[in-house]
């Protein structure tokens, strides 16, 4: 159950773009957390896509997004979900799906920044509840941990 916010710069994805780039982001989501095939699931991912007014995406203090696309990404998820290795999959599957949103008439880069924060057990709270891995495990029907629960049952 991530709560992922992708920053891009102002116009760069059109409707479609964003849209194309919310099921990439989200899609890498449930692959390095393992969620569930349920579609109730697959809806505890929120990814939300927030435009960077011109001018405003400095890198280096410059505004270089004549040359690069610049893409930030903070991807909050429950600790205990996400391994090493998930992180370093994460890192590239969210380059990958972000480069392959944007407008094929776009000939920069893509240049991602990847936040991953660890929300820390009983910190997380959810429709008026604070929720602990076993809730969050219970929602997403993470495959790796479900037998946490069936175990704790």
């Amino acid at each position: 159950m991530p709560n992922i916010v992708v920053k891009i710069p102002e116009g760069a994805f059109d409707a479609a773009g964003r849209a194309r780039l919310g099921k990439g982001v989200t899609k890498v989501a449930k692959t390095v957390e393992q969620i569930g095939d349920d579609p109730k699931q697959e809806a505890t991912t929120l990814v939300i896509i927030e435009e960077v007014k011109a001018g405003c995406f400095l890198l280096g203090g410059n505004d270089l997004t004549a040359r690069v696309l610049p893409v930030m990404i903070v991807f909050h998820v429950p600790a205990g979900v996400i391994d090493a290795a998930a992180r370093a999959e994460a890192s590239r599957l969210m380059q990958a799906a972000i480069t392959a949103a944007k407008p094929d008439s776009d000939p920069r880069p893509v240049v991602t920044s990847l936040i991953m924060s660890d929300v820390p057990d009983g910190t997380w709270g959810v429709t008026g509840a604070l929720w602990q891995l076993d809730d969050f495990i219970k929602s997403s029907g993470y495959k790796h941990l479900v037998h946490r629960v069936a175990a704790n049952a």
